[in-house]
């Protein structure tokens, strides 16, 4: 089985492929939610912001690696990834935290796995967090297209 990730200009909240979709994003572990991506996650779905909050609050496996699926519509779902540690670029670098995302993503391929689930998202990490994609790339490699999950990431135009 050998897939690719499938690129796409667009908006990564609105993708128009007819199956069970997981919208992944990538959040901080200090419970901040407000800037990038998830602004336009909110502006379509109040849910996922509610939930990411209640979790923070609750500190219940709220730790980098860890992810959340929040049900947006009947075949949408949204994939809480904590995968940034705290939201500013500091002594040890900036946020992003490449071994926490590729956590992340392998829960996220055994649960898309599960659900028979696509999953569609921007260059996660790439963007507040500071990442390169030549290093989140290889990551979804290893766990979502290893598991044969059909993977597309947007670049919003």
């Amino acid at each position: 089985m050998n897939k690719e990730i499938i690129y796409m200009k667009g908006d990564a909240t609105a993708p128009s492929i007819k199956s069970v979709k997981i919208i992944a994003h990538v959040c901080n572990d200090i419970g901040g939610w407000g800037k990038g991506f998830v602004l336009a996650i909110s502006k379509r779905w109040k849910e996922p912001e509610k939930q990411y909050r209640a979790w923070y609050r609750t500190k219940d496996s709220f730790v980098l690696g860890e992810i959340r699926l929040v049900q947006v519509e009947s075949y949408i779902y949204i994939a809480n990834m904590i995968g940034q540690s705290g939201i500013k670029t500091g002594s040890k670098g900036v946020p992003v935290r490449y071994e926490a995302i590729g956590k992340c993503l392998y829960t996220l391929a055994e649960r898309a796995a599960e659900m028979g689930a696509s999953v569609h998202m921007p260059r996660i990490g790439c963007g507040l967090a500071g990442g390169k994609w030549n290093k989140i790339e290889p990551l979804i490699y290893n766990t979502l297209i290893q598991k044969g999950i059909d993977v597309y990431v947007y670049d919003f135009e």
